[in-house]
């Protein structure tokens, strides 16, 4: 018998048995949807970019940008992917040559160049966006900004770009684009690309109850789906996410996905608001019927523990094969 055979035969009961252990297991909780059934508002971060969170986390609180971890990510998912030393490009901000910094430095200095742009952006009284692109063209350009409607818009990135490059273009070919050129200075797309790795519509919310809620909850996006988790520290299920996360505002929910419907007001999707939570059954073969959940964003949206942790179109084939409703929290 060849070799492969034997190894096959070697391996089934091993196979066999741990797929007794899952089905056993997942009688108590909620099952993982398909990851073709999931989309997203931004696009998903890197594993490579995610395992450098904290370190930004502990530079932006170092540097007072706390709430800027996602923006810092996302300019670091598109520098480098993650990858390699000098992962924020942030070496030519110190005046010196290209991939001089190892990580560690990178990311400080990215944090910290990033932290100078948002302290001229607040002096200036320019938006956001404006010290985002700033990071690729260079902090002149919120005086740029700050003398021409102190808002950031792509024609003003383009204009200045234009300037600086004395007209000249040179080919760019990203979906960002539908000229398939730019401007040989900098990248005036830089905010464009930049925000496809950031949440728009989940940024706000309503009121400030969901506000905390999605706060917390996005903490957490693009981390995997765990069985049974329930807290930061073992990662999340539906469930656990929705109950860890609704806490944080004072909410207390029941821990299953069926207890949480048990406990809500029931209404028709469509009446649904920010907050709400939505319901699924029969993800898979338990006694409960609702096996997941997730939290309502608007616009036929929801944030789940989906496999990564992240938005979700409830128009999908799948959602609407499960869908029960939405629940509204009793407070």
């Amino acid at each position: 018998m060849k070799l492969w055979r034997w190894l096959a035969l070697a391996a089934l009961p091993i196979i066999m048995l741990g797929m007794l252990f899952f089905t056993v297991i997942a009688s108590d909780d909620e099952e993982d949807p398909p990851n073709s059934a999931l989309i997203t508002d931004a696009m998903s971060l890197s594993a490579a970019v995610l395992k450098h969170r904290l370190t930004v986390e502990k530079y932006c609180r170092e540097f007072g940008i706390t709430d800027q971890v996602m923006v810092i990510l996302a300019i670091m998912q598109v520098e480098s992917g993650g990858q390699g030393g000098d992962v924020m490009q942030a070496s030519e901000s110190l005046g010196l040559p290209v991939n001089t910094l190892g990580t560690d430095a990178s990311i400080k200095q990215g944090v910290k160049y990033f932290a100078s742009l948002v302290k001229s952006m607040k002096a200036a009284d320019v938006d956001l966006n404006t010290a985002i692109q700033s990071y690729n063209f260079g902090g002149g350009f919120i005086d740029y900004v700050a003398k021409h409607g102190k808002k950031y818009t792509f024609e003003l990135a383009s204009d200045f770009a234009k300037a600086k490059a004395g007209g000249k273009q040179v080919k760019y070919t990203n979906p960002v684009s539908d000229t398939g050129w730019r401007y040989a200075y900098g990248n005036m797309y830089y905010v464009k690309v930049i925000s496809q790795y950031l949440v728009t519509d989940g940024a706000k919310f309503d009121d400030k109850t969901v506000q905390v809620i999605m706060t917390e909850a996005l903490k957490y996006q693009g981390t995997a789906y765990v069985f049974g988790g329930s807290t930061p520290a073992t990662g999340f299920d539906c469930s656990g996410l929705t109950s860890w996360s609704y806490a944080k505002a004072g909410i207390t929910l029941p821990r299953t996905a069926q207890a949480q419907y048990d406990a809500t007001a029931h209404l028709n999707i469509k009446d649904a608001k920010p907050g709400d939570l939505v319901f699924f059954h029969s993800t898979y073969n338990t006694a409960d019927y609702v096996t997941h959940v997730g939290i309502y964003v608007g616009n036929m949206k929801m944030y789940n523990a989906g496999d990564p942790l992240g938005y979700a179109d409830l128009n999908s084939k799948y959602w609407q094969a499960h869908l029960i409703g939405a629940g509204r929290v009793k407070r």
